[in-house]
């Protein structure tokens, strides 16, 4: 019996050769992704040690962390107590006072009125609010101060809302009337020509806080939720006064000098300074509200209908640059329409930070990798010679260094 040799079929012959490179090449671009999963992983995980023992070491009651990548939370972390005398844990629903980052909220309502033909950014703050005439202004007319001005900081007006009192337990804890803030007009001035440099300004936000209910016949309030947090599911945000459903979730704040912890009020008004720094809210809606910042293809149809993406992107634009800081001479800092934008690390960074009533607050958004994380703590901690270490601007710097550093890099376009 004869056994006849079938010839090799080329075809097969090179299917089999060559199929086997290229399952081999993509078993190791599948290998990629997980090499790179494991890395983040691992420097997550180092993070988060060094963000708990850092908050140890500052003597942080509470404190709360996000990371978010691609509109997806990719690490988070729970620190603490949000109310000692209750002893109730900090959770994902703990709700914290995110102070002047409202005043990015206002910013967007400002440009959403923009869009909709309302007003102009050059339009004169005092069109809309001509009690300012009587500002002292030794630089020319308050007609030459412009809702940009406000917007970057850039108008000349004094950082405190207040010039006095707040400080006892019988005071307001903010002024809760336009006539109190109408009463001291006649008693501030502008402290360099308008649009010459920047300067941090909490009257200049109230200010355009009161624009826009002088245009919608809203209260700023009422105007921000119906079009701002709705749209954006914010369901759990609100300002001032805590609704009696989320008081439950409400954190305390305190105040920690010289090894002694203090209670700072609980739920605080901030009247009619709202609109610099009324807003309260769970991280998961802030999460929210920074995917809106970051955007996100699936949803943009509903985020145009809040601000135009491309108004939203003239805000991280900036409009003037930032004091330089003596021990970080390398930093490149500027200020854009309400957000703050930081060319640091390599890197490109849009911001904004909070600090009232005890609570201090943080977001950064890497746009160009849609990175971003949002931190909050329930208790500001002022250094002493005795206890250098209890700071909670220093333990923020140090936190945003190290994720600048070790965390951020790790996500590319």
């Amino acid at each position: 019996m004869s056994i006849t040799k079938t010839p090799i079929n080329h075809s097969i012959y090179s299917i089999f050769k060559y199929g086997g490179f290229l399952l081999l090449y993509c078993l190791l671009l599948m290998a990629l992704p997980v090499r790179a999963q494991s890395k983040l992983d691992g420097e997550m995980k180092t993070f988060k040690t060094f963000y708990e023992q850092s908050l140890q070491k500052h003597g942080i009651v509470g404190s709360s962390f996000m990371f978010i990548h691609d509109n997806k939370i990719v690490d988070r972390d729970f620190y603490g107590t949000a109310n000692l005398e209750k002893k109730q844990p900090v959770d994902e629903n703990t709700i914290y006072h995110w102070a002047s980052i409202t005043k990015t909220f206002t910013g967007i309502a400002i440009m959403l009125l923009r869009d909709r033909g309302l007003l102009s950014l050059d339009d004169p703050i005092i069109k809309y609010l001509p009690e300012l005439r009587a500002v002292h202004n030794p630089y020319g007319d308050m007609s030459e101060i412009t809702l940009r001005h406000l917007l970057s900081h850039t108008s000349g007006f004094r950082d405190a809302t207040w010039t006095w009192g707040g400080d006892k337990d019988w005071h307001p804890h903010e002024p809760q009337k336009w006539e109190q803030l109408v009463a001291m007009i006649p008693y501030t001035e502008i402290l360099f020509k308008p649009g010459s440099k920047y300067s941090y300004s909490n009257p200049g936000i109230i200010y355009l806080g009161r624009v826009i209910e002088i245009i919608t016949h809203d209260d700023y309030e009422v105007y921000i939720d119906k079009n701002i947090f709705k749209p954006l599911e914010m369901y759990q945000s609100y300002f001032d006064a805590t609704p009696y459903h989320l008081l439950r979730n409400r954190s305390h704040s305190y105040w920690l000098k010289d090894g002694t912890l203090t209670p700072a009020r609980f739920d605080v008004d901030t009247g009619i300074t709202v609109s610099n720094g009324g807003l309260n809210a769970p991280l998961p809606d802030m999460v929210k509200y920074i995917n809106f910042l970051m955007g996100d293809p699936k949803k943009q149809g509903i985020y145009n209908q809040i601000l135009k993406r491309s108004s939203l992107e003239e805000m991280f634009k900036p409009q003037v640059s930032l004091p330089e800081i003596k021990d970080r001479p390398n930093e490149k800092n500027f200020m854009g329409l309400t957000y703050f934008i930081e060319d640091n690390y390599d890197q490109h960074f849009i911001g904004h930070s909070g600090g009232q009533n005890a609570f201090v607050t943080h977001f950064y958004l890497k746009p160009e990798t849609r990175s971003a994380y949002l931190v909050a703590y329930n208790t500001h901690a002022t250094p002493t010679k005795e206890n250098p270490n209890q700071d909670t601007r220093k333990l923020d710097r140090e936190i945003k260094e190290n994720l600048f550093q070790n965390i951020f890099p790790l996500f590319k376009k």
